[in-house]
């Protein structure tokens, strides 16, 4: 099941979504497979940390965060991974590594790469390794507030 406050937050929002079930996955370009998700609908959430302060930086299944990229976007001195055990408790309903990409549930900007919001749709990990959500891009980013990044 989606973390309780991922869905009550898409409920609050009156956000129609699609959960979807899949086999057990740990990659994004894995959980696209298993969902049978285009990988370009599919978006990575990886927790970067810039100047000392986490942010999400969200990702087609198919790329890589751009780390120079990113930090010269932002004007940050320096941007870094996180490792998972660093964040774990910023997250503390999701499962490692599966955490959605709303930031603004849990404290953090979100940069997102542009090609995500070509699509009509956005499917993401809904906090653990076996259910996605899909849902329209354009309430993602009404929630979210994202700021783009060619990443």
């Amino acid at each position: 099941m989606p973390t309780t406050m991922l869905k009550d937050f898409l409920s609050q929002n009156r956000v129609a979504h699609q959960v979807i079930q899949h086999p057990v996955a740990f990659t994004a370009t894995s959980v696209a497979g298993a969902a049978h998700i285009p990988g370009k609908e599919m978006a990575k959430t990886v927790v970067v940390n810039l100047d000392g302060h986490f942010a999400l930086a969200v990702v087609p299944a198919n790329r890589k965060v751009d780390l120079e990229r990113l930090r010269q976007a932002t004007g940050a001195t320096s941007a870094e991974l996180v490792d998972e055990r660093a964040f774990a408790g910023d997250f503390p309903e999701c499962e490692p590594g599966a955490m959605p990409p709303f930031g603004n549930l849990y404290g953090m900007p979100v940069y997102v790469e542009p090609h995500l919001a070509l699509d009509d749709q956005i499917a993401f990990n809904a906090g653990t390794h076996t259910e996605l959500i899909r849902m329209a891009y354009k309430d993602f980013e009404r929630l979210t507030h994202p700021t783009l990044v060619d990443m």
